[in-house]
């Protein structure tokens, strides 16, 4: 009797399962599959929302920079006669908003801090809200001098930051990716890809870090809240 309930507590222990009267029996089955389909399942998706979302900002932010004549871009028979802007620029933002919306929930989960920070998508809202009067700040409102208009975006930035995420992880994560596209930016327009007008630091605006700062934020915060979905929750 206990060989019978030893052998039996062994093929459980093992993932098998004991047919009832009359079935057949099931083969073990695993769980790692189904984990990592479920996984790459949700990051599709999240990735495929990310990306839509960055284009679209893209577009619409771009289109108020060009109005303004703050960025320059060739002739390009695509996307000229309707947002101003180069071909490459919609999908180049897509990519950058989906790796930032999933780099953010990783890491949170990576180092054991979960964000529990205004977790709700009227807050989500309210911080894209912002980052977009950041940026219509940035190509409509006139300052006395680049400094003084810099100065106030970075201002504008750590507020939004201190609003809507408050975390370390975010702080710092923002600022790394900020220089990062800083540095890609500068040489973009080193190449001849885009301008801008006036430029003050190097070949770019001062103040584009700023912008970069609240978009990544803004776009980790977005991550954040589609992570927290159950149905993207592997």
């Amino acid at each position: 009797m206990s060989l019978t309930l030893t052998a039996m507590s062994d093929g459980t222990a093992g993932g098998e399962q004991w047919p009832g009267p009359g079935q057949a029996p099931r083969k073990p089955r695993g769980p790692y599959i189904s984990i990592i389909t479920n996984r790459t399942t949700n990051l599709l998706i999240r990735g495929s929302m990310l990306f839509a979302v960055g284009v679209f900002l893209a577009l619409v932010l771009n289109l108020l920079q060009v109005q303004r004549n703050v960025t320059l871009f060739p002739p390009d028979p695509v996307l000229s006669s309707i947002f101003s802007s180069a071909w490459w620029v919609p999908p180049c933002c897509g990519t950058a908003a989906a790796a930032i919306g999933l780099l953010y929930p990783c890491i949170d989960t990576r180092l054991g801090e979960p964000h529990k920070f205004k977790r709700e998508w009227s807050s989500v809202m309210r911080c894209v809200a912002v980052f977009v009067g950041i940026n219509h700040a940035s190509a409509k409102v006139d300052f006395a001098n680049n400094v003084q208009l810099s100065l106030t975006l970075a201002a504008l930035s750590i507020g939004l930051w201190w609003t809507f995420d408050r975390s370390r992880c975010g702080f710092g994560l923002g600022v790394t990716i900020a220089l990062l596209a800083t540095l890609a930016t500068q040489l973009l327009v080193y190449h001849g890809l885009f301008q801008y007008t006036s430029p003050d630091f190097l070949y770019i605006r001062s103040w584009l870090p700023c912008i970069f700062f609240a978009g990544v934020i803004t776009m980790g915060n977005i991550g954040r809240q589609l992570a927290l979905i159950r149905v993207f929750r592997a």
